[in-house]
């Protein structure tokens, strides 16, 4: 088990930290498997996604404030992140990626995202081996 720690710098933002889990995996020096990620945080998820283009990025996240506002649907969560919450929970908490020979199975324009939806801050991804 290895602890990855990504950094958020705006309060809905989605962070590739794909080169993260490739160093972790090749330090680990396994060869072939899945690797199971997993984010301890309610407002944040993760997700598989275009990593070429950043305008995918910002599109997706210009889709989620104009589905889910921060503020004008009534919510009642006294934090003001119910937004965040729901964000994440439409995104999943986890993802599962394929390696063989020690590389991810990613396709060519695939990366792995924090999906971050009340930073910016640190979290905590749980990454597992299998």
């Amino acid at each position: 088990m290895h602890i990855l720690k990504v950094r958020s710098c705006a309060r809905e933002e989605l962070v590739d930290f794909t080169d993260q889990v490739q160093t972790k995996l090749t330090e680990s020096g396994e060869r072939e498997g899945l690797i199971v990620l997993f984010v301890q945080h309610t407002t944040a998820g993760l997700t598989v996604n275009e990593n070429a283009d950043p305008d995918v990025p910002r599109d997706m996240l210009l889709a989620f404030r104009t589905l889910i506002p921060q503020h004008g649907m009534g919510f009642r969560h006294g934090e003001e992140n119910s937004d965040a919450h729901i964000k994440a929970s439409l995104v999943g908490s986890s993802v599962t990626v394929p390696f063989k020979d020690g590389k991810l199975l990613l396709g060519r324009w695939q990366g792995i995202f924090l999906c971050e939806f009340d930073g910016g801050r640190e979290r905590q991804v749980i990454m597992m081996l299998r």
